[in-house]
């Protein structure tokens, strides 16, 4: 990163965490690409000093960082946006881990409690995410890839004495502010007593992993505002919790998706994008995408913000000859002055976000084409969809 990029990511933080600028200069960069690019970042603080003091919750250096996923379904556009994220961190030098949540699924209902279907549907994520973040080393080091199951570290005591710690002194009411983590309202539980335990085990699972960073999207903020009340509770150590932007669905103008992990491809199929989308599904979803050339404020331009320009840097536009030459772009405001005063034609705007977003599916596209097993096995489990 150039000296400007890493002082315009570090600068929102400066005055309320002023150690940053002790930090050496190789870390500060490290810092600014860890969270350059998502949307929120809580207690910054102490990621700052493990940076600082060379330690973690590990207490060997090595730098955590979790997502968690029930295992529901295929594979969606949220997905690669939390993927592009979790490649920051790899490249930063974090342990990144994918804790896919078997048990959590079955709490929540995920195939009506079928536990080999949920644990059929988490072995084709291990394999997408490999993918989606290039094949990494997997290990228990500095810029390597794991998965754990939730099924993995059930069988502990300490983990269960742990969330039953994580659920002492939380109102019934606080529970019912998470549900939303589980993709359910308020009110739609109160005949099943192992969803009030939901938000606590999410907030263990963070503890007994030694987790250092607790990534997710802007609907997980909820859980991991609970894990840090635990822990302040508690005296345990307070993870720094990253939070990504969530897309909206392709038909409506801020309407957001309320989980990665949930309602994207359920609620209306097309008017969500599913990464194993062929290149003309895509262009034909994306030509019904809502954009209207007099608003700023479009799934469109959300796509290109956060998928397109931080994997590509740029995003080309090829209009049909007879109606102009192609043109790049790499600047979102400008690309939005361009559909707004028509120099760009909203279709060729839309066919030029599917067609990048189709570049950059491609090697998952030729992965699944030559093992396509685990992604039959889930479409058998969901219908063909």
């Amino acid at each position: 990163m150039a000296d400007e990029e890493i002082s315009a990511a570090l600068t929102p933080y400066l005055q309320a965490n002023p150690d940053i600028e002790f930090l050496s200069s190789e870390n500060r960069r490290r810092l600014a690409w860890m969270i350059g690019d998502v949307q929120e970042v809580v207690g910054i603080n102490y990621l700052v000093k493990c940076m600082a003091e060379s330690t973690s919750a590990g207490g060997d250096g090595v730098l955590r960082c979790y997502v968690g996923f029930e295992p529901s379904g295929k594979a969606h556009i949220g997905w690669k946006v939390l993927a592009l994220a979790l490649r920051r961190m790899l490249d930063s030098g974090v342990n990144v881990l994918i804790f896919l949540a078997d048990w959590h699924a079955w709490v929540n209902d995920k195939f009506g409690g079928d536990l080999e279907k949920i644990q059929t549907t988490a072995s084709y994520m291990e394999d997408t995410f490999r993918v989606l973040l290039g094949n990494p080393d997997e290990g228990e080091g500095e810029g390597q890839l794991r998965f754990i199951y939730a099924s993995e570290i059930m069988d502990s005591g300490e983990y269960w004495a742990r969330v039953l710690r994580c659920s002492k002194n939380m109102s019934l009411q606080r529970v019912r502010r998470t549900f939303s983590i589980m993709g359910r309202d308020e009110d739609s539980s109160d005949g099943d007593l192992s969803k009030f335990f939901y938000p606590a085990m999410q907030a263990a699972d963070i503890f007994e992993m030694n987790i250092d960073i607790a990534i997710g999207g802007m609907d997980q903020r909820k859980a991991h505002m609970y894990m840090r009340d635990s822990a302040d509770k508690w005296g345990w150590h307070k993870a720094t919790c990253v939070h990504t932007s969530i897309i909206s669905g392709l038909k409506t103008n801020g309407a957001r998706m309320e989980s990665f992990d949930h309602k994207m491809s359920k609620s209306d199929p097309s008017g969500a994008i599913l990464l194993h989308d062929t290149p003309k599904k895509l262009r034909k979803k994306m030509r019904k995408a809502y954009l209207d050339p007099e608003q700023s404020e479009s799934p469109v331009y959300e796509l290109i913000e956060h998928i397109i320009l931080p994997e590509f840097g740029e995003i080309v536009v090829t209009p049909n000859p007879e109606y102009g030459e192609p043109s790049t772009w790499t600047d979102l405001q400008a690309f939005k002055k361009a559909v707004a005063d028509s120099t760009l034609h909203p279709l060729d705007a839309k066919f030029a976000v599917a067609d990048a977003i189709s570049a950059g599916l491609a090697d998952l596209a030729g992965f699944f084409e030559t093992n396509p097993d685990k992604l039959d096995a889930v479409s058998d489990i969901i219908g063909n969809r």
